[in-house]
């Protein structure tokens, strides 16, 4: 592959492009909002404007319901020599691709399992898909030239390829993705009248849960619209179990022993259920998530803080898996917590302590600190001047 062209350079559309670029991929963008295809541009994307000959590959980078159409045009005018999508549902535009598109063998469908919660060309990162899944599915019709291609397009994007059939994909990312961001939405939207006092009291918990809802209303209605059988069946289950622990929730409240005892069995099977099913969410590279120790730090709010911890983390070999980042209201400090292997916890907390850091204790490992200082001990370390005074 030697040029592409993206249409549509939102977050997805831009985002490709800047990866094609970076692996030196000549890149045409095109898009209706001039100031969108511009900033881009202005990122290092691309082109704007067509080429003089058909590119290598086209990207769509628009809503589920354009595509059909937008595919029409681009192959009538002769964009690309093949094309695909990276839209979040796949069966509604690859009918409508089959019964409008001049040449359905040159397209194929895909969707990047990657995004973030904002959106437009600004948010775009060139290293969006790296090691993320990227979906592929072919149609009857699609050829193995097409097929070849769009291969070629992930492994250029740093992603992996999967194949799928087009109403398989939109079942599983109904369960994996459309259903979680509705269910976001509705938590964030209790919040909306919420004392103030209840918002101060706000933690990671609340944030996580919430997170995803600060997608682009919009293009979320563009997506449910497109698959809304699908996510509808999701939260159809899950109304059933909201209403089994509602009514758990309920005679546990009550006085009578019998109806409490019942509650608990049921609030119990939930929540264990809940826990074996985030079992079954893969970790890293698609592999089985590792058993991992958190060892939790407690840090000023200070520029260059977090780039010295994890420095520090690196400097010692320590491989963090994961990562989460918690600041406390009204505090002028930040706990944050590095998911690190088992064998690796305890040389962590030590050497950290020993340059200063406040560092909490491991559950169940005992007291890795000696005479050092416990987390507990430590609170006044949150004051800005204990915290400059580190070394």
């Amino acid at each position: 592959m030697r040029t592409a062209a993206v249409v549509g350079t939102g977050l997805i559309g831009t985002s490709v492009a800047l990866a094609l670029a970076r692996r030196g991929i000549v890149v045409h963008l095109l898009d209706t909002d001039e100031s969108a295809v511009r900033t881009a541009s202005a990122m290092g994307a691309g082109v704007v404007g067509r080429c003089k000959e058909p590119v290598d590959m086209a990207v769509l980078a628009v809503p589920p319901a354009r595509i059909g159409a937008v595919l029409a045009a681009e192959q009538a005018k002769g964009l690309a020599r093949s094309y695909t999508d990276v839209a979040s549902v796949k069966a509604e535009p690859e009918w409508d691709v089959l019964h409008r598109a001049v040449d359905p063998s040159s397209y194929i469908g895909g969707h990047p399992m990657a995004g973030r919660e904002r959106s437009g060309p600004l948010a775009a990162c060139a290293t969006l898909f790296e090691d993320r899944s990227w979906v592929l599915t072919p149609s009857p019709d699609t050829s193995r030239e097409t097929l070849n291609r769009a291969l070629e397009l992930v492994a250029l994007c740093g992603a992996v390829p999967v194949l799928m059939e087009s109403r398989a994909h939109d079942r599983a990312v109904a369960l994996v993705s459309h259903a979680p961001h509705v269910v976001s939405a509705l938590m964030a939207a209790r919040l909306q009248h919420a004392p103030d006092e209840a918002s101060r009291l706000a933690g990671p918990g609340l944030r996580d849960v919430t997170r995803i809802a600060g997608g682009d209303p919009r293009l979320w209605g563009d997506i449910l619209e497109a698959n809304a059988d699908a996510v509808a069946d999701v939260l159809g289950e899950l109304s059933e179990d909201l209403t089994v622990m509602v009514a758990a929730l309920r005679g546990l409240a009550t006085d009578n022993a019998d109806e409490r005892a019942q509650g608990m069995v049921l609030v119990a099977d939930l929540l264990d259920r809940g826990l074996k099913g985030r079992d079954r969410i893969p970790g890293k590279h698609g592999a089985a998530k590792p058993v991992c120790v958190p060892v939790r730090v407690l840090i000023g709010d200070q520029p260059g803080e977090l780039a010295r911890l994890l420095a520090g983390a690196a400097e010692l070999g320590v491989n963090v898996e994961d990562m989460n980042i918690d600041h406390s209201p009204g505090n002028v400090s930040g706990l944050v917590e590095l998911m690190v292997a088992p064998s690796a916890a305890v040389p962590t907390v030590q050497w950290l302590q020993e340059r200063g850091w406040t560092v909490q204790r491991i559950p169940g490992v005992g007291n890795p600190y000696g005479q050092g200082r416990s987390f507990d001990q430590s609170a006044a370390e949150a004051r800005p001047e204990a915290a400059a005074a580190r070394p």
